[in-house]
């Protein structure tokens, strides 16, 4: 086993073995839901090749619980990627994909689906981190676009290995609980989807990847920009402090409304909290 799936693995049982401070800290007191996250990777590749992954990279889907969706994936192109990887590119951080990404899409022959374990919620970045690592390993054997079915969110792959690097760095130089903080606000960047812009709201999609609620900024509040700082700002000071103690201090709502049924994977069972005007 590699030096870098060991830390990970290592990272995967210190969260595991921290119980009781996730439940202190992730803690809520809504009405409890049976929901459990789970993560769907989206690949696409110039071949059928990418169905059939190297062994060390089965490997590695399978030490983290994940598996592969062989009802869903093809070896043919999908005529929806085109569009459906244009409304997910993450439009926040500079430069995030580029045209070369976008040809890849048009380009593609082939699509494979990995799918995570239900995610309990103190394992939630642990699994995260996992698929981070499991996303670079397929980029590493060729795979040309990748998406998060999960929110919905799409990365060029420079960013998307980015990422993966900063996680894993995350892993190896972080001790103890700031393991949680540090990998997981990595883990949300790149799975998360902030911010859409609804009728009142800009509203965060897919923070629960990371065992957080979503996070709606009234759009009087300023612009789209303003709202994903507001958004990040919340967001680390829940992971940091605990998802009730933050709401509490900043006099926000904390509930379990929103559009997504039980069965979407975009529902969040941690709740959303509404920042009004």
């Amino acid at each position: 086993m590699n030096l870098l799936r060991r830390n990970l693995l290592k990272a995967a049982g210190l969260f595991a073995a921290s119980r009781a401070f996730a439940n202190d800290q992730y803690g809520t007191t809504m009405q409890p839901t049976p929901v459990k996250p789970r993560h769907v990777l989206c690949f696409l590749g110039k071949d059928e090749s990418l169905l059939h992954p190297p062994k060390a990279l089965a490997r590695t889907i399978a030490d983290f619980n994940f598996e592969i969706d062989r009802t869903y994936s093809q070896a043919k192109p999908d005529p929806h990627m085109e569009r459906s990887f244009g409304v997910c590119w993450d439009r926040v951080f500079p430069r995030a994909w580029s045209e070369a990404d976008e040809m890849a899409v048009l380009n593609h022959k082939a699509v494979l689906y990995v799918l995570s374990p239900p995610m309990e919620q103190q394992k939630t970045v642990a699994h995260s981190a996992a698929a981070l690592r499991i996303v670079e390993e397929m980029i590493e054997a060729g795979a040309t676009a990748v998406k998060g079915e999960s929110a919905g969110v799409a990365h060029g792959l420079a960013r998307w290995m980015q990422l993966a690097r900063e996680c894993t760095a995350a892993a190896k130089t972080n001790q103890g609980l700031t393991v949680t903080t540090a990998m997981g606000r990595i883990c949300r960047l790149a799975f998360a989807k902030r911010p859409l812009g609804g009728d009142t709201y800009n509203e965060s999609v897919g923070f629960h990847l990371v065992g957080l609620p979503d996070i709606y900024v009234a759009k009087s509040r300023g612009s789209d920009r303003d709202a994903v700082k507001l958004m990040d700002e919340i967001a680390d000071a829940m992971a940091e402090r605990g998802i009730e103690a933050t709401p509490r201090d900043r006099k926000l709502a904390l509930s379990q409304e929103q559009d997504y049924a039980e069965g979407d994977f975009k529902f969040n069972p941690y709740g959303i909290v509404r920042i009004g005007a």
